[in-house]
């Protein structure tokens, strides 16, 4: 088994998405002591955003790659390839401005490729081609985003719900903390029911 952890908070220090990440990776671990890990952080490590060379890349064949296409792509092939040969996706974010981080759309601008983890049919529909994978995405937000009235506001679930499935990784679960300094009540629970999940994993 294999998990692939990406941590996009932006708080080395203090995160609540990066703590319940070391609980969920420390529970994995344990329950699967013969599994590999792979982290990354991309704040520490940032991955650079894709620009004109990288797109032209992702729309050229193979056979007409120059040397210079080869450079700007071989990044996209490792994200890639790291993806699809694991079995348990990690992801740890906050919401910063009622969206993911940008170093987490970096990331995400270097999978989500056409002719490599999705594909669209003669019928004009997008199907994924990263199969067998299990994502699980802790989110932190400072408000309460399960009333009706803010649900609206959150475009962190709805997003990589879609993002993910396009390129064919449909099993995702959500492990929301929600309140994390607007209401200590909610942020309290939240994160005991995120702990109850996480142990029955």
């Amino acid at each position: 088994m294999k998990l692939l952890r990406i941590d996009s908070s932006s708080r080395i220090n203090n995160s609540d998405s990066r703590k319940i990440a070391d609980q969920f990776q420390q529970h994995w671990q344990k329950s699967n002591p013969q599994g590999s890990i792979i982290i990354r952080d991309i704040i520490n490590k940032p991955i650079p955003h894709i620009h004109q060379k990288t797109i032209e890349g992702f729309y050229t064949s193979k056979e007409q790659f120059s040397d210079e296409l080869s450079s700007a792509t071989k990044l996209s092939d490792e994200l890639i390839e790291e993806l699809k040969e694991t079995d348990i996706l990690l992801i740890s974010t906050p919401m910063y401005n009622f969206s993911i981080p940008s170093a987490l759309k970096a990331w995400i601008d270097h999978i989500v490729r056409i002719n490599s983890t999705f594909g669209i049919n003669d019928q004009g529909q997008f199907y994924g081609t990263v199969k067998n994978v299990k994502a699980y995405i802790i989110t932190s937000a400072g408000a309460v985003y399960n009333s009706n009235e803010m649900k609206a506001l959150d475009f962190v679930q709805p997003y990589l719900q879609t993002v993910l499935g396009l390129i064919g990784i449909t099993d995702v679960t959500f492990l929301p903390l929600e309140g994390t300094t607007m209401n200590e009540e909610v942020f309290k629970q939240s994160k005991q029911t995120i702990s109850e999940i996480i142990n029955k994993l």
